[in-house]
């Protein structure tokens, strides 16, 4: 593969020894003269995740950029505001699009009837997706994209620190905020590398196709495949599929790497055609003790700051696409050992004797089983208290509940919450405390529907050597999970 990669650059790029560099290649973000024309582009439905941040990067790249949504909340509001690009009204105004603008980009969360769009049709203006976009910028670029129903964030986190830490340079697009990283999205002319988090939801409301499947990778890692968007890929056998193309998308002379453990990623990555390099992997060597995990290699054990058998997982999934960048793998493990973890994932946000706190995106029902693992794994002695919010809209389908079953068995004890107003706005039918408690299968089974009700139950709760995990894409009904957590009695 080293080969591919220094041909596909032109030998125009050199991998830099860690060791012994002087080269330090930062990434602090800064406006450059890369756009060396003014580019004018325009973001409908601003305000998403991924939007605001590809905004931030296209105006920190050079180029003129505007956008409009009917609403924006909160971190996007504050870091569009910071950086001059939040509208100066909510709304659509179809009457401000010309032919100046060179291309209009389309969120996901705008609606196929969009007046704008509508508008930027009309005007015959150049429309793209966020990842069709993605693609363009990165189309000579060596890509990297990491896939997976879970893991795919702090993978790509891991290989972009390992990565900052040996001065290589790259482009990047990621989930979650990166400590060393002032943006979630970086898009430049000189770097010859662009790592993707590859998102399998859909692309836009005018193309229905996998995000991942836009970005045709160069080395390609799956991590995990879970059932996952019910509402977009109605069976699991419709979901497979997704990644079975991803896969086939990897090039005779790329790689294609990907979790064994996961019987159903090892079944559809040994069937792919092709030449391309096969790396499998699974969990490594390890010891856990005095609540520390420590992975055992070659070249010594190496003290980690992360923990759990899914995060080793990731870790070796990191490694192996570092390999492929050139990096030792001694170099890795000496890099890894200071990776904090991605936001939001197994994050501690609370610490006293005998008592931590942590939040986790957990959604899925695999990744909600490997977080309760991790945590009970790594404290053993103590008693785990895991909270579960359903907050995504395969997670509050009654047809898909079942899927939870066992998920939170290693808890000592396991809370379940529910909002009937998220049910409401998913258009969904209401559940009942007895639907969730058969689905999950957990003895002793708590459910609330009532935040301030959960939020009182578990003040009242003696936190003596105790852990508490709170799991969640949303936030249990607009609760600060941290100052949440700093207020309890321990």
């Amino acid at each position: 593969m080293k080969k591919a990669v220094l041909f596909k650059l032109g030998q125009l790029f050199h991998f830099y020894d860690c060791r012994h560099s002087i080269f330090c290649f930062t990434f602090a973000h800064q406006k450059n003269s890369d756009a060396m024309i003014e580019n004018r582009i325009h973001f409908i439905a601003i305000g998403g995740s991924a939007m605001h941040n590809l905004a931030i990067a296209l105006n920190l790249k050079g180029y003129h950029v505007t956008g409009s949504d009917d609403e924006i909340v909160d971190p996007a509001r504050t870091r569009l505001d910071s950086y001059g690009l939040l509208p100066g009204q909510f709304g659509w105004f179809p009457e401000k699009l010309d032919q100046s603008i060179d291309s209009i980009i389309l969120g996901m969360h705008a609606r196929s009837d969009n007046p704008e769009l509508a508008r930027a049709k009309e005007l015959g203006l150049k429309i793209y997706s966020y990842p069709e976009f993605l693609y363009e910028q990165s189309k000579d670029k060596l890509r990297v994209v990491i896939g997976g129903s879970h893991g795919k964030t702090t993978i790509t986190a891991m290989i972009l620190h390992v990565m900052h830490y040996c001065g290589i340079d790259c482009d990047y697009m990621v989930g979650a905020k990166l400590e060393g990283f002032d943006v979630m999205v970086r898009l430049t002319e000189k770097a010859k590398i662009m790592v993707f988090e590859g998102d399998e939801y859909l692309t836009s409301p005018l193309d229905l196709r996998p995000k991942f499947h836009l970005y045709k990778p160069d080395i390609a890692l799956v991590s995990g495949i879970a059932w996952d968007h019910m509402n977009v890929f109605p069976t699991f056998n419709n979901y497979i599929e997704q990644f079975r193309i991803f896969m086939q998308m990897v090039p005779d002379n790329g790689a294609l790497i990907y979790c064994e453990e996961d019987k159903e990623v090892r079944k559809v990555a040994e069937s792919v055609p092709g030449s391309m390099k096969k790396l499998p992997y699974g969990i490594p060597s390890y010891s856990v003790s005095d609540g520390k995990t420590r992975i055992i290699t070659p070249d010594g054990e190496f003290a980690l700051k992360v923990f759990g058998q899914h995060n080793l997982m990731n870790l070796e999934g990191a490694r192996l696409v570092c390999n492929q960048l050139d990096i030792s793998n001694s170099d890795f493990y000496k890099a890894i050992s200071s990776f904090n973890g991605a936001s939001n994932r197994l994050e501690l946000i609370n610490e006293k004797p005998g008592f931590n706190a942590y939040r986790d995106f957990a959604h899925a029902p695999s990744k909600l089983k490997a977080t309760i693992q991790a945590v009970k794994e790594q404290y053993p002695e103590r008693k785990l208290v895991a909270c579960f919010e359903l907050h995504t809209f395969s997670s509050l389908n009654k047809d898909f509940l079942a899927q939870y079953a066992d998920s939170m068995e290693k808890a000592d004890q396991a809370i379940v919450y529910f909002s009937p107003h998220a049910l409401a706005l998913k258009k969904l039918p209401m559940l009942q405390p007895g639907d969730i408690m058969t689905a999950f299968h957990k003895n002793n089974l708590l459910v609330f529907s009532d935040s301030g009700k959960l939020q009182e139950y578990l003040h009242d709760l003696e936190w003596g050597n105790s852990n508490l995990l709170l799991m969640s894409s949303g936030n249990f009904d607009g609760v600060q999970l941290k100052d949440f957590a700093e207020s309890l009695n321990v």
